[in-house]
């Protein structure tokens, strides 16, 4: 196996089974063993062959082709079993749901997953209650509640617990909401993000008020002026990164089962939005290991050359396929071998079958291939890659469908159109997301999610251990092209960038661009391209220098409406403590 020192640590960190001293007890091959053969074993229900896929599965992972999300690296074939990282609960306006939520978002966060929740049917502060006779607290002291009990949970053991709050735009207590993170021991272990609407966006545009509504009594309650509001949302995020924004009416036009109810959340880092109750387990393709040496074009590509590429290599377009395929089948596998810790998760998670395929080594494929993050070739490959992998994932859906049946809920949901089911259907209702990867892009050795790079080299920090990190192609570019030396990459580790480092070509600079080299343009089109191609919604961070001004932060929210982005979240370098390394140019 490929293991990166860096990969190995946080394998022994957080992932490797250990006995009840704490002592490490599984080696990485021992762990992806333990994984396949947990996964594999949902295909005896339907009478397939657990040894075969065991092996497939096994060998993509300890290739480090596709990795699972988190909470299936570490829990399958364990008694815990909780597979899933997303989950959304509902949030009903009554003191029974409002705890019931918690108590189930607790046994959730303790099984590694990361929970959604939106607050917009808690009635506003102030408000009346009618059954005590009493005056409400509103929505942002509930968080406050949810915040504390997740501080003390750990998730599996293993990281500290996630939560997305969102509230609608139109809710009463929306300017107490989008303020509160201004306050930096608030909401500690929450991101936020507002739910806009189109209307919002519509009296945005026009300059206009827009009306505010009790979700207790469905009644007007006031009105605000869009500017205004939208004003102190950049302002909050400028400041501390939070508020996202999520564009509900845009995912809602894309919820695959409308008749089983609206979206109102997404999962902590908004790329999977979720049903109440729905949960959804991920996995990624390591796009930097479908890259091969030479110009043969392989027979399941796209017929013509990469696109303005100088290197000598190009996509392997069969293996891509094949690590489709094989991604559709172990998340669905992972469906039912997962041990869920609420029944009604189990029941919609089943009846929906959702699934998020996505990708990570996006900028290392870039590289490999010569391709310049910021560039029209590099937007164009975005487009022809991720439509490629929804092409073929909703094709292994069908395969799927024709052995074990179409998802249960399909009947009623968008894809109960004759031509659909002529073909076979559908065995899950949504196939594609493009995740974060954080950790598990530690693991594969690769770029992050769809990320560019963050810097050539810097620190950063998972749970208490400090992991230092020099990208291994800007090594190998160094010395192929001769100007390595030991005291150069010295120089980049304290500086985190290749700017003004006159002794490296003009062209390795270009090519090894990190975040902040980034516009702010650039950034949203990429987003805006591989959501054009994926089921369910993307993770991004929209990356700004420090000295990113306000409307630079209002410019990249009107632009990620304006492509057909479902969510956007920015963050402004410095802007919150703990950033990864102290990068002098992005000041």
């Amino acid at each position: 196996m490929e293991l990166t020192r860096n990969a190995l640590t946080v394998l022994k960190t957080r992932y490797l089974l250990r006995d009840e001293h704490g002592n490490v007890t599984e080696t990485p091959e021992q762990m992806f063993r333990r994984v396949a053969h947990a996964v594999a074993s949902a295909e005896k229900i339907y009478g397939g062959n657990p040894e075969k896929w065991e092996t497939a599965f096994y060998d993509a992972m300890a290739s480090l082709l596709f990795l699972p999300n988190t909470p299936t690296l570490i829990n399958a074939g364990k008694g815990l079993g909780q597979l899933a990282a997303c989950f959304v609960l509902p949030v009903n306006d009554c003191m029974t749901s409002i705890f019931d939520s918690l108590k189930n978002a607790a046994l959730i966060l303790q099984s590694g997953g990361g929970t959604g929740f939106s607050f917009s049917h808690l009635r506003p502060r102030a408000d009346v209650v009618k059954s005590t006779g009493g005056i409400a607290s509103g929505p942002v002291s509930f968080m406050r509640i949810y915040n504390t009990a997740t501080e003390v949970i750990k998730q599996g053991g293993a990281r500290r617990g996630a939560n997305m709050g969102i509230l609608k735009i139109d809710h009463p207590d929306i300017l107490e909401f989008i303020k509160i993170k201004r306050h930096a021991e608030e909401l500690l272990n929450f991101n936020i993000s507002i739910s806009v609407t189109d209307a919002f966006m519509k009296a945005l545009r026009k300059n206009s008020k827009y009306r505010l509504c009790n979700p207790r009594s469905g009644r007007t309650a006031g009105s605000l002026r869009a500017k205004a509001v939208f004003d102190e949302i950049v302002e909050s995020a400028w400041a501390t990164g939070d508020p996202g924004l999520i564009f509900i009416d845009r995912i809602n036009r894309d919820n695959p089962t409308p008749h089983l109810g609206a979206i109102e959340s997404t999962n902590p880092c908004g790329e999977q939005p979720l049903l109440p109750f729905e949960a959804c387990i991920l996995g990624s393709v390591n796009l930097s290991r479908t890259v091969i040496k030479g110009r043969s074009q392989k027979s399941g590509g796209r017929g013509k050359k990469q696109a303005e590429s100088p290197s000598s290599s190009e996509i392997d377009w069969d293996l891509l396929a094949y690590l489709v395929r094989l991604g559709v089948r172990f998340l669905d596998d992972a469906i039912d071998a997962n041990k869920y810790p609420i029944p009604e998760v189990e029941k919609m998670h089943k009846g929906n079958r959702k699934i998020g395929l996505g990708v990570m080594g996006w900028a290392d494929m870039l590289i490999k291939l010569g391709i310049r993050y910021n560039s029209e070739a590099a937007f164009a490959l975005a487009g022809e890659v991720m439509s490629f992998i929804k092409e073929r994932a909703r094709d292994a859906s069908t395969e799927l469908a024709k052995e074990r049946g179409m998802f249960p809920n399909f009947k009623g949901s968008i894809y109960d159109r004759p031509d659909i089911i002529s073909k076979g259907g559908l065995r899950n209702a949504t196939t594609t997301t493009i995740a974060p990867t954080g950790t598990l892009s530690l693991i594969a050795g690769c770029s992050s999610g769809i990320e560019p790079l963050f810097a050539v080299a810097y620190k950063r920090r998972v749970l208490e251990t400090e992991l230092y990190e020099i990208h291994p192609y800007f090594i190998e570019t160094a010395k192929t092209r001769g100007f390595y030396s030991p005291e150069l990459i010295r120089k980049i580790s304290v500086k985190g960038t290749l700017r003004g480092f006159s002794e490296i070509p003009t062209d390795v600079k270009r090519l090894f661009v990190t975040a902040h080299d980034i516009s702010t343009e650039d950034h949203v089109e990429m987003q805006a391209v591989f959501q054009a191609f994926t089921d369910n919604a993307v993770s991004k961070t929209i990356n700004l220098k420090h000295r990113a001004t306000r409307d630079d932060v209002a410019r990249a929210f009107m632009l990620a409406y304006e492509k057909g982005c479902k969510g956007i979240t920015v963050f402004r370098y410095g802007s919150k403590p703990g950033t990864l390394v102290k990068l002098d140019e992005v000041d």
